[in-house]
């Protein structure tokens, strides 16, 4: 898990799908086991408070993005109004969003070059790569890879030459360089493989 302080009254949570199951919980648990996933916050918001010594109080809102291969990112927002101190409980309103995307980091393009080869084998033709903080970025959104009847074979291919990213798409879009904005999967195969 980790935890970043945005603002004063803001943190994000990270947390990979390994440390998902470290808990206890697979993906869709968060969806059916509503019981579950209210303590699963709790433990995470007291952990993020006490790591970033954050005095939790009032009103929280958790935003849940979850990204397929990756695991998802919990956006806290605290909102102190009309405090009651004799209260010791916290409200908490909890939207969940699910992302179609796989985001995949590499420390060299020449592992973009290999696994190209492997996306080629499996009809994998999209994708967008970016470059961002010393590291290259495969953004593969639902469309590049909607025709595979099993999404885990392409997370296996790209596991091993790369790392699932923590990073979201809309920072790479607004923050990153964009090498390839279209087929990179074909274009790279094509130039270096061909």
């Amino acid at each position: 898990m980790r935890i970043e302080r945005v603002t004063i009254n803001k943190f994000k949570i990270f947390l990979t799908f390994d440390d998902l199951v470290e808990r206890g919980f697979t993906k869709e648990d968060l969806w059916y086991d509503a019981d579950g996933v209210q303590n699963l916050f709790s433990d995470m918001m007291y952990e993020a408070s006490k790591e970033l010594g954050f005095e939790l109080e009032g009103r929280l809102f958790v935003q849940v993005h979850l990204m397929q291969a990756q695991g998802m990112h919990v956006t806290v927002t605290q909102k102190v109004e009309n405090l009651d101190w004799e209260e010791e409980f916290i409200e908490m309103k909890v939207t969940l969003d699910e992302s179609n995307e796989l985001i995949f980091s590499f420390g060299e393009f020449e592992d973009i070059i290999r696994v190209s080869a492997y996306l080629n084998a499996l009809s994998i033709k999209g994708g967008k790569v970016y470059f961002m903080d010393e590291r290259y970025y495969m953004l593969l959104e639902e469309k590049d890879i909607n025709h595979l009847t099993k999404k885990e074979d392409v997370i296996a291919v790209m596991s091993e030459f790369s790392s699932p990213s923590i990073v979201t798409s809309y920072r790479l879009r607004e923050y990153g360089k964009t090498i390839l904005s279209n087929n990179a999967a074909d274009e790279i195969f094509r130039i270096f493989h061909s």
